[in-house]
């Protein structure tokens, strides 16, 4: 994990840096916002540590510009500043969570590898929206039949699962290949007395 820290105080700057190697993990410093705005373009970063009070770019101007360009990296406030006006102003910037100064180690790093995992899984969130979207896949139609599988544990037809969630067995058909796909369907042939083979559709139990 790398972290970018943004103080204009020297010897904080050194402290959190040891904090960072203290928990195994690497780190930038800049010595105001806009030196780690810069940064945080040119770089990849998995949280940020901003100040409040710096010179050029203070600790608001620096969420607000970073918020612009990435809306889901963490973005941890220190400050000594404990009135509630000055934590909504940032809240309402983008900011994540606060630290108080002094800062103390254990509660800083147990802060940062919560809002890491939780950025993590909205990271993993967006990445398979993208891929549904990529394959003309609407969730909310996937979870409908899926639903009805895991419901209804029987082997069915395409056209009985159609008429029964009420979606055109094109529809379904394409929905069953995905899941099938997954692994999450499983493809059944029921042998009629009369005609050809049938191919039923199940909800795949592991």
């Amino acid at each position: 994990m790398k972290i970018l820290i943004m103080d204009n105080d020297e010897s904080l700057r050194y402290m959190l840096t040891e904090f960072c190697k203290h928990a195994g993990w690497e780190s930038d410093t800049a010595v105001n916002g806009r030196e780690g705005v810069d940064m945080f373009l040119k770089g990849t970063y998995d949280v940020i540590l901003v100040d409040y009070h710096m010179p050029e770019m203070d600790g608001l101007q620096t969420v607000r510009e970073i918020r612009k360009h990435n809306t889901v990296v963490p973005i941890l406030v220190l400050t000594v500043d404990e009135r509630q006006e000055v934590a909504d102003r940032f809240l309402e910037e983008g900011a994540t969570d606060f630290a108080l100064k002094p800062v103390k180690a254990p509660d800083l790093i147990s802060r940062i590898k919560l809002h890491a995992q939780i950025a993590n899984m909205k990271n993993k969130q967006e990445d398979d929206d993208d891929v549904f979207t990529a394959k003309g896949i609407s969730k909310g139609t996937l979870s409908s039949i899926s639903n009805y599988l895991q419901e209804n544990r029987e082997a069915y037809p395409v056209d009985v699962i159609s008429k029964d969630i009420g979606l055109a067995y094109p529809t379904v058909y394409r929905y069953l290949m995905h899941l099938l796909e997954e692994g999450k369907v499983k493809q059944v042939v029921s042998h009629q007395k009369i005609g050809r083979p049938k191919k039923l559709y199940k909800w795949y139990a592991h």
